[in-house]
């Protein structure tokens, strides 16, 4: 045995050999002395990977399209058909030439009111990726860069204002008011109470003028103060859903915390009245077939009792999704516009 060892104790060159085989290789040529500290360094390297991992897919131009429209909230036109509202009451749509005209006024709204909705998503992006639904939008998802988002956006804001202004001046000039609202909006008015609301009512009564001035209808006084009505107790009940939903963490409105739920009821209740005597008045100074208007009357009144009801249910954040599901609401809405249309077209 003393054969196999060296003088002073050390291994011979084949116990040395013997044990090393026992190791495995990558670590025995990691450590040994005599292999370049090159090669080691290479195999000491944290970023070595044997499985290299695969190119991002790009999207297909479909992909990219679909992206672009839930970006611009296709849901959200429903708001735009007010600029329908001047012209039907008028009884003026059977006209082709009016007919065109208030088409073109909801495409116009349409493309400008999206341009908002895509700076707005741009801006709000953090919060957004905080806030379990609107967490899925586009641009908080990752799914459309903020760059791109702005391009779309500009090129929204100037093919409507171009448009409506070969439609006529008037609506050119509507479409440049509603950008400069929303805008204003979403620098300061969203951070002052009671503002807020006003602002987005604001922008429902814009989109009537729209119709009105595209179409050159005039527009009556109590037209414009039932669709300003109408649009505070939307916007205030939409506030009220959201202080009830909120739990108090998380992200939430600048001004929602200073408002209370006794306030927005208050609120809701007051223009919920002002809108119905405002519209009554409305229905009896007609000149003509008073009766369809005054039973119209009924539908409008259950319909906005129907949303304070579902409001105190707990629904409401997203109003016209809660419109266009609930069954009750969507029956008043076709009662309501029946009577409203015979009211126009009967006997006309």
């Amino acid at each position: 045995m003393e054969s196999l060892h060296r003088r002073g104790g050390e291994p011979c060159p084949h116990e040395t050999l013997q044990r090393r085989s026992e190791i495995n290789p990558v670590e025995a040529a990691a450590h040994d002395p005599l292999v370049d500290v090159a090669a080691r360094e290479l195999l000491e390297a944290p970023s070595l990977s044997l499985v290299r991992p695969a190119p991002e897919r790009r999207r297909t131009a479909a992909e990219r399209a679909w992206i672009l429209l839930r970006a611009v909230r296709p849901r959200q036109w429903s708001k735009n058909l007010l600029v329908l509202a001047a012209p039907a009451a008028a009884g003026a749509l059977d006209h082709s030439s009016v007919a065109g005209q208030a088409l073109a006024a909801f495409v116009v709204l349409c493309m400008v009111s999206s341009a908002t909705y895509l700076v707005n998503d741009v801006r709000d992006r953090e919060q957004d990726r905080l806030h379990p639904r609107k967490r899925k939008r586009p641009v908080a998802a990752g799914e459309l860069a903020p760059a791109a988002a702005l391009r779309y956006a500009a090129v929204l804001a100037t093919g409507g204002i171009a448009l409506g202004t070969i439609v006529t001046p008037g609506l050119g000039l509507v479409a440049v008011g509603y950008l400069a609202l929303t805008a204003s909006y979403s620098l300061w008015w969203r951070r002052v109470v009671v503002l807020d609301i006003l602002a987005i009512a604001a922008g429902f009564v814009l989109r009537a003028i729209a119709g009105g001035v595209a179409t050159d209808i005039y527009l009556s006084r109590w037209f414009v103060l039932v669709t300003a009505f109408c649009a505070i107790y939307l916007v205030a009940a939409k506030r009220l859903a959201e202080l009830r939903d909120h739990t108090g963490a998380g992200p939430v409105r600048a001004t929602l915390r200073r408002y209370s739920i006794g306030s927005l009821g208050l609120t809701l209740g007051a223009s919920a009245t002002a809108a119905g005597v405002a519209y009554t008045s409305w229905a009896f100074t007609r000149p003509a077939h008073v009766v369809w208007y005054a039973l119209s009357i009924v539908p409008l009144l259950l319909w906005l009792v129907r949303y304070a009801m579902l409001i105190g249910a707990g629904a409401g954040q997203a109003p016209e999704e809660l419109i266009l599901r609930d069954r009750a609401l969507l029956a008043l809405t076709v009662a309501w516009g029946l009577l409203f249309l015979g009211g126009v077209y009967v006997g006309h």
